[in-house]
């Protein structure tokens, strides 16, 4: 599959300040010959915030995506965020795993498509 990236017109991509990957201020640079206006989050709370913020708007992107390689790539975006998230707080993926395997055991996944109408 060919990377590229999706144009959308959704609002919350044009929402500022918000967290970049590491070389897009440079992209950004040489497509528009403007230096862009940047700052490093130094202190953990603030860039956790605005991991949280970003993803949130990965997952928005996501639920609008197009096609199969549109979903691919945003969902290759939630798992950059999710390493990040997990970086961050000092977990694995090996932990991650471990809690989704007891969550499916407990109470399943999402395989069966079950759609609740109601709570009784």
């Amino acid at each position: 599959m060919e990377l590229q990236h999706f144009e959308t017109n959704l609002a919350k991509e044009k929402i500022y300040p918000k967290l970049v990957r590491d070389n897009i201020p440079e992209i950004v640079g040489q497509k528009t010959g403007k230096e862009v206006k940047t700052r490093i989050l130094a202190d953990d709370q603030e860039y956790l915030a605005f991991l949280l913020k970003k993803v949130e708007e990965e997952a928005y992107e996501l639920a609008h995506a197009e096609g199969r390689e549109h979903l691919a790539e945003e969902t290759a975006d939630i798992l950059e965020l999710l390493d990040s998230l997990l970086d961050l707080n000092s977990l694995t993926w090996e932990e991650i795993t471990k809690i989704k395997q007891s969550k499916a055991e407990k109470n399943g996944g999402f395989r069966k498509r079950i759609l609740m109408l109601e709570k009784v």
